[in-house]
Order: structure tokens, then C-alpha cells, then sequence
């Protein structure tokens, strides 16, 4: 069983973001550069050409396992790339689910995802590591990102500006996944998910078990905040203008609607994928998210896009 099973979903991309913050002196000034960068795409209109064009980025897969239940089946990791495949495009079946006031900013993203094809060194590959933890630790946690170096178990990351890299193995603390903002050091650069909320099959497991925590990870990973902005006062922004205000995360399967913020009639957005409710409740991006995703993908992210 996964350690320290979550009574509600978390995610340690904040907690990353703020380490980083205190241990990467660089990383303050990168970000305020990113954001101007970001600002300057979308008004110039770069952003939006992008969308307007089909991005697929190369995809490698490390299963991290100390058990055979946390080396994943090869079907649950494709399961996984189909699921980010049809809600970064806005395919998925259940986007019917978005309260009617919602379903005109139902955006499709026009990024898709493959596993690769060719290792760093051209040698073929069908995009997946496996890497059994050669010591005692039974899982992973944030401090230090073990899970992305041998030093801590984990396995180092193919190069960060050609593929996005996504570690699955079994997380500490009650987490489902993290990831790193654009800006960050390549060394670290990626996604983590937990190995029982890593696609729709095999060690997937219910209310998890639908592969939203990657479509909401890698959101992060594309630059993308919670819809509530990180504040539980309302003073918090996610920087998208369509997303409404929300004081503060949703969980579980709200009914509609949840009002908060003074955001009535329609409430919180929690049918967005950047909020905390479980996989079968959230539906959508919108379209200023999906701008500044593909504002990331025309700056800092360009090298994965093929925009460098």
C-alpha cells in the first residue's frame, strides 16, 4: 500500500517551489524574468499562435519500485499517456460534466504527449525506466528530490530541455505528485507522481485512479497555479483571468455551486484541473490557462515544443 495514504489530495509543488525559492538564489529573478516573458507572449500575441499549433512533447516514464505493486505494468503507464493526450485536448469524454455556465471555456490546449522513442543516446526505447531502490527507504519524499538521483535511490533525469521527465514511485507524507515550475535547475526538472495515482489500470487506485494528478502536475510543470492562488483569504491569483476567485482548495466531489470569495452565482471553478477535488470531478482548463501554458511553451519550455 502506498505510504501515508492522503485522506485528501496533496500536492508538494508549492512546498518545492518555496525550497527552491530559499536554496536556489538565482531561482526569484529567473521567475520574474519567466513572468514578464510570459506577459509579453500572451500580449504579443506569441501565445496564442502557439496554441494554434500542435506541440507534442517527448515523454520518459521512471518507475522507481521497492515492490513488485510499485513496478508498474507497462498498460498502466500508456494508460497514463492517453488520459494526458485527452485532456490536454480536451477530448475527455466526461467534459459533459462542466456546469453548463463553464462549457463555452472549455479550451483544448493543442499539446499532446508520446512516449520516446529514442533514449538521450538515439538508442531505441519504448520511453520507460525501471529502477529498483537499492536501499532500505520505502518511499520518497520533497527534501531533496531523492527520487531523481541514484545518490537518493531514485534515477537522474534524461535532459530536461528535450524530454519531460516523470518519476512514479511510492510518495511520503500524504502526496500524490509535485512538480517544478519553469525556471527551476534542469537537474530537477520533471514531474513525481504517486504509483497508485499513475493512470487508470494496474496499482491505480479509486478515488485516484483516473490519471488526473498528472494532467494537474504537469499543468504545473507548463506554469500553471491552483485556482485558488495558493491563499486561503481570497487575496491569492492564479494569474488566468477566467478562472473565478476560490478561498481555498476543494475536495472530494462538490456540489454545484460551491460559492466562495463572493464568486455567486456560479461559485468556485473546482471542475478545473489545477484544483484538489477527486479524478472523476475535475474537467477542464480554460483558455487563459491554456494561454499561459502555451506562453511557457514559447519561452521557457520552447526547447521541449521544438521552438528553440
Amino acid at each position: 500500500m502506498p505510504a501515508d495514504r492522503p485522506s485528501h489530495p496533496i500536492c508538494g509543488t508549492m512546498w518545492v517551489h518555496e525550497r527552491l525559492r530559499e536554496t536556489d538564489p538565482g531561482l526569484r529573478g529567473r521567475r520574474a524574468q519567466l513572468k514578464e516573458r510570459v506577459r509579453q507572449s500572451i500580449a504579443s500575441g506569441d501565445a496564442l499562435r502557439t496554441t494554434q499549433e500542435l506541440v507534442t512533447i517527448q515523454t520518459v516514464v521512471h518507475v522507481v519500485y521497492g515492490s513488485d505493486e510499485e513496478n508498474i505494468p507497462d498498460d498502466q503507464v500508456t494508460s497514463q499517456i492517453d488520459v494526458l493526450n485527452l485532456d490536454y485536448r480536451a477530448k475527455n469524454e466526461d467534459s459533459g460534466n462542466v456546469p453548463e455556465v463553464w462549457r463555452g471555456l472549455v479550451a483544448d490546449a493543442n499539446i499532446e504527449f508520446e512516449l520516446a522513442s529514442e533514449d538521450p543516446e538515439g538508442n531505441p526505447t519504448d520511453g520507460i525506466t525501471r529502477t529498483r531502490i537499492q536501499t532500505e527507504r520505502s518511499s520518497f519524499g520533497i527534501e531533496g528530490d531523492p527520487v531523481k538521483s541514484p545518490d537518493g535511490g531514485g534515477v537522474s533525469p534524461w535532459p530536461t530541455d528535450r524530454y519531460l521527465n516523470i518519476w512514479v514511485c511510492n510518495l511520503a507524507g500524504g502526496l500524490l505528485g509535485y512538480a517544478q515550475f519553469p525556471g527551476g535547475p534542469p537537474d530537477t526538472d520533471g514531474v513525481v507522481i504517486l504509483y497508485s495515482a499513475f493512470g487508470t489500470t494496474g496499482a491505480a487506485q479509486d478515488p485516484y485512479n483516473l490519471g488526473r494528478t498528472a494532467t494537474h502536475e504537469v499543468g504545473h510543470f507548463l506554469n500553471l497555479f491552483h485556482i485558488w492562488g495558493d491563499s486561503d483569504d481570497c487575496s491569492g491569483s492564479d494569474e488566468s483571468p477566467d478562472t473565478p476567485g476560490a478561498e481555498q482548495p476543494n475536495y472530494g466531489k462538490p456540489e454545484f455551486p460551491h460559492v466562495s470569495c463572493n464568486n455567486a452565482p456560479s461559485g468556485d471553478m473546482f471542475v478545473n484541473y489545477m484544483d484538489y477535488v477527486d479524478d472523476a470531478a475535475m474537467f477542464m482548463f480554460t483558455p487563459g490557462q491554456v494561454l499561459r501554458m502555451n506562453a511557457a511553451l514559447a519561452t521557457e519550455r520552447a526547447p521541449l515544443a521544438g521552438l528553440d
